[in-house]
């Protein structure tokens, strides 16, 4: 597909950035990566941080999770806002929280301060994240279209990755006998160029008319999201206690009073929070469904894995972040250029990225045994698991989010990205407690937990292959049959 820049739709001046689009969209994923890798990178830090101010473990566990609860919970709301208050303005205030929360996160000197610092991050990074797609979606038209969407699609989930390297290299470096505040630092310096830079490039237009934030759809899905995460951030370390029990069904509960909610917002003629219509458009329901089952997988095993290398293989933070590299640059190679691929068919890429994704992670599995990393043949594997999740990933990413007008983009990028990051969460708490199960049961043969979770990985990236081409096959008939 060539990526061009079709001729833009008619529009008030001040629509459009002075400066080329491209400027802009290196400032919005520039921020987006930012936020993305903020979620993983401080897993890395964990032990540094722990020794440096003598934080609980339910300290810690609130350290790392504060910026997740935050950031999921309130990342529908964000795009909502971008709608009423401007996509710009709430980018570059997002962006200006964020950068703040995290100097403040550098220079902590208790661990109360650093929780609170990093749930700030979190609402930063929700009113910065969902601005994204709705500026690449009013910035660019049609087929072009095509290049920034491969491109945000690498750096939403590419971040997550690079987290892991970024922050093994940073803690091991010990800059300036920080050990782990670089790690928040670093966020400082790029967030003041990438502001300057966006009141520059970004484009100025006003919030959309008639738009309304819809309370009653917030009111019930904040709690609903809410409880869903918590319970899920904290229930292994918690030793899943019953109100983490009763806040899962009460979850449920308040997901389906938020569809009552929705419905009758919608048929007031209402802006409720999430229509109905972005779930009907065709394929979208599909395609955020398998959306879902890829970053949980990605997000739970990628867990395991750094918890296998730190903790079964006493692995240094630098050589367990570095071990990620190859996954991370395999998965760039593949989702910026997975269109070049003979015959451009996004579903055949897409099914083919959950062959190779299943067969890197049964081949981890089989590698890993004993007190053994595996070799050069673990890095191979990685670089298979990061190609297949790309492959996987980034077609259904720019499917999914193609079909969507631009009228939607908001709401639907508040949609993704929060299913986007439950599916994360999601992994991390169903891989992660059945590993340290495992571990704990039989401390001496971490391996077995590993391969064990790699397997069952594995047979979840088979079964959701599975499903859509059987889901595919016969969406196939029946238009075949209508077309007849």
């Amino acid at each position: 597909m060539t990526d061009t820049l079709a001729v833009a739709r008619p529009a008030r001046p001040s629509q459009r950035p002075a400066v080329s689009p491209w400027w802009a969209l290196a400032v919005v994923l520039t921020g987006q990566f930012m936020a993305v890798l903020d979620a993983s990178v401080v897993n890395v830090a964990a032990p540094s941080i722990h020794a440096s101010l003598h934080t609980s473990g339910g300290g810690l566990q609130l350290v790392i999770a504060g910026y997740v609860i935050t950031y999921a919970v309130l990342l529908v709301t964000g795009a909502r806002l971008g709608d009423i208050l401007g996509h710009r303005r709430m980018f570059l205030g997002g962006l200006a929280a964020f950068t703040l929360a995290s100097l403040g996160c550098g220079l902590a000197t208790s661990t109360g301060m650093l929780v609170t610092l990093r749930f700030v991050q979190g609402a930063g990074a929700a009113a910065m994240i969902p601005q994204v797609l709705s500026l690449i979606q009013r910035t660019f038209d049609g087929p072009a279209r095509g290049r920034p969407m491969r491109l945000y699609a690498a750096v939403l989930a590419g971040a997550a990755v690079t987290g892991q390297v970024v922050g093994g290299v940073l803690v091991s470096a010990n800059l300036f006998g920080g050990t782990w505040r670089p790690v928040f630092l670093l966020n400082v310096p790029i967030g003041v160029i990438l502001f300057l830079a966006g009141l520059r490039a970004l484009p100025s237009g006003r919030g959309d008319r008639g738009r309304t934030l819809d309370l009653a759809g917030v009111a019930t899905l904040t709690p609903a999201v809410l409880a869903l995460i918590l319970p899920l951030v904290l229930g292994q370390s918690e030793h899943w206690p019953a109100w983490g029990w009763a806040c899962l069904a009460g979850s449920a509960v308040l997901f389906a009073a938020f569809v009552v909610v929705e419905r009758r917002v919608a048929a007031r003629g209402g802006a409720p929070l999430i229509h109905g219509r972005l779930l009907r458009l065709p394929g979208t329901a599909a395609g955020i469904a398998a959306l879902f089952c890829v970053m949980a997988v990605f997000g739970g095993f990628f867990f395991v894995l750094a918890l296998h290398l730190q903790g079964g293989l006493a692995d240094s933070p630098v050589r367990a972040g570095l071990t990620f590299a190859p996954a991370g640059l395999a998965f760039a190679v593949v989702s910026l250029n997975w269109q070049r691929l003979p015959g451009n068919n996004p579903a055949a890429v897409s099914i083919a990225g959950f062959v190779v994704y299943a067969a890197g992670l049964l081949m981890l599995a089989g590698l890993i045994r004993g007190g053994g990393h595996g070799g050069t043949w673990l890095l191979v594997a990685l670089a298979l698991v990061g190609a297949g999740m790309a492959a996987a990933f980034s077609p259904l990413m720019t499917a999914v989010v193609m079909r969507v007008p631009v009228a939607d983009a908001a709401d639907a990028t508040g949609v993704i990205v929060t299913v986007n990051q439950l599916a994360l969460v999601v992994g991390v708490a169903t891989f992660g407690t059945l590993y340290l199960n495992l571990a704990g049961r039989l401390p001496q043969d971490t391996a077995g937990g590993f391969r064990l979770v790699s397997a069952h990985a594995a047979a979840v990236t088979c079964a959701v292959l599975a499903v859509g081409a059987v889901a595919g096959g016969i969406l196939t008939v029946l238009r075949a049959r209508a077309a007849r």
